[in-house]
Order: structure tokens, then sequence, then C-alpha cells
């Protein structure tokens, strides 16, 4: 298995666990609150970097 596919399947297991243990609304806020929370703390420099490797992700690139 890729690491993607490793990250992403311990993201669904860490939201499952997060949603049992503290109910579906506080899970749902931490899981968009906390990567939104990070990508606002990037400095602008990193921000663009970073877009510019999910860019070259896209298909057909």
């Amino acid at each position: 298995m890729s690491t993607s596919g490793k990250i992403a399947v311990a993201g669904v297991v860490a939201a499952i666990v997060l949603f049992w243990t503290v109910g579906f609304w506080a899970g749902l806020l931490v899981l968009i609150g906390v990567p939104t929370a990070a990508y606002l703390l990037l400095d602008s420099s990193q921000r663009r970097r970073l877009r510019g490797m999910s860019r070259r992700k896209q298909i057909g690139r």
C-alpha cells in the first residue's frame, strides 16, 4: 500500500474514533478546523509552495 493510502486509512480510523468519543458535530469541527488552522498559519511563500505541489498531482500533468 502506498504512503498516501496509509494516510487515508489512518484519517478514516481517526475520524471514526473522534466521532465516537466526542460526537458528530464536535468531531466534524475538529476534522475541518485543524487542517484549516494549520494552512492559515503557513507563511505566504509556504502556501504558494503547497499550492504548486498540489497542482502538479493533477491528471494530465
